[in-house]
C-alpha cells in the first residue's frame, strides 16, 4: 500500500455480541464470510476486532478477545493471504 496516494477502504469486521454498530457477529463462519465479501466487493483492507468500542463497554479479557479474532484472522489469512489486515 501506497499510503497518501489515495483513499483507501477499510472493511470493519466486527467479532463481538455488542458493537456499538449493532452489526457483531458472534458466529466465526459469519465473520470470516462478511470479511471476505467485502474484500471482495472492494475493500482494500480488514480490521478484524474482539472487543466493543462502544460508549460504555465493560472490558473483556484479553483471552477471550484472541480467542475471538485468531480464527476468524487464520481462515481470513488461509483465503485472502494478500489481504492486509489490523486488529
Amino acid at each position: 500500500m501506497s499510503w497518501g496516494a489515495r483513499t483507501y477502504v477499510m472493511a470493519i469486521v466486527n467479532v463481538t455480541p455488542d458493537s456499538f454498530s449493532g452489526d457483531g457477529l458472534t458466529n466465526a463462519r459469519d465473520a470470516i464470510e462478511h470479511a471476505i465479501t467485502h474484500y471482495r466487493l472492494g475493500a482494500d483492507l480488514l480490521d478484524i476486532g474482539g472487543e466493543s468500542t462502544r460508549p460504555g463497554h465493560r472490558q473483556i479479557d484479553d483471552r477471550v478477545e484472541i480467542e475471538r479474532i485468531v480464527p476468524v484472522i487464520q481462515a481470513v489469512r488461509e483465503r485472502l493471504a494478500q489481504a492486509p489486515i489490523s486488529v
